[in-house]
């Protein structure tokens, strides 16, 4: 385990220093200032291997062309507390309504990172789907654990939601109707977007389509971990949400994705991602999830 990459990103010697090494450090603007309000809210600063992952999601996304359609957009994960983790990368924060998340909801790293739903709380995203145009929306969500009931609503408003029940999953993008995949208890990144009038594009289990599908007006606030309606809340667990304009999610996919593995990396090994590939952080992110180490 490196000294240098369990120091906070913004100490004076997280760069380098005689006898704990040097590492690279983030640089992009925006990482840095999302990383300093995520500081001012957790107390201190996240380690340097959790900064650099971030820093590294927030280049990709601009490399990948999805970062300027993120609206709204919280990593429920990595950060050093609850307060943290609903500081938003863009956008409004959350509000955290009804009985509310508490500390004991959040897992910050491990092999499930991330915002458990209790059944009883949602988190208000600040968005409506009126705040973007009618044909071109999306909204998008990265489970790490599965809900464990029938109540499987992950994001939604009136027209606008993924959810599933036993044996599918559910989209709508400003739509009076379901399009629906036969796929249902998925982990990892799951999103829909609206690039027309006629069609949605889906991203689930890694796989995408698009099927038809009419628009129609957008409706009100966006809410994560409840339905619309609020007949149902949400026990999944929830490593990060987005919703903007329309994008490409095999590439928004791909950033958050990697996101996630160079998070869980950083945690469970202790060590900054920056000089290892992805495939090398993913297998070694396996490594530890199937009990091994690297010691």
């Amino acid at each position: 385990m490196s000294l240098a990459s369990l120091l906070p990103y913004d100490h004076a010697y997280a760069g380098g220093y005689p006898g704990i090494g040097s590492q690279p450090l983030p640089t992009d603007a925006d990482a840095l200032d999302y990383l300093s309000r995520m500081a001012t809210a957790d107390g201190a600063g996240v380690e340097t291997g959790v900064a650099v992952a971030v820093d590294a999601f927030v280049r990709d996304a601009k490399e990948l062309g999805v970062f300027s359609s993120l609206k709204a957009c919280c990593i429920l994960a990595g950060a050093r507390t609850l307060a943290g983790a609903l500081v938003p990368v863009v956008g409004d924060a959350p509000t955290n309504v009804a009985n509310g998340f508490v500390s004991g909801d959040y897992t910050r790293g491990g092999a499930t990172p991330g915002l458990k739903g209790d059944g009883t709380s949602y988190l208000d995203s600040g968005r409506a789907g009126t705040d973007d145009s009618q044909n071109d929306s999306h909204i998008s969500v990265y489970v790490s654990t599965p809900a464990g009931s029938s109540n499987r609503t992950l994001i939604s408003n009136e027209y606008t939601w993924i959810a599933e029940d036993d044996t599918t999953t559910y989209f709508r993008v400003n739509a009076s109707s379901s399009v629906t995949v036969a796929k249902h208890n998925v982990t990892g990144f799951i999103g829909a977007s609206r690039p027309s009038s006629t069609n949605v594009n889906l991203r689930i289990d890694a796989l995408s389509t698009s099927p038809a599908s009419a628009s129609r007006s957008p409706g009100a606030s966006i809410e994560v971990f409840r339905n619309w309606n609020a007949t149902q809340y949400s026990d999944a667990t929830l490593a990060f949400y987005s919703i903007g304009t329309s994008l490409s999610l095999e590439d928004l996919d791909t950033a958050v994705t990697n996101l996630i593995a160079r998070l869980k990396f950083a945690l469970l090994t202790g060590e900054n991602p920056a000089p290892y590939d992805i495939d090398t952080v993913t297998y070694v992110v396996r490594g530890y999830e199937n009990g091994g180490t690297l010691q």
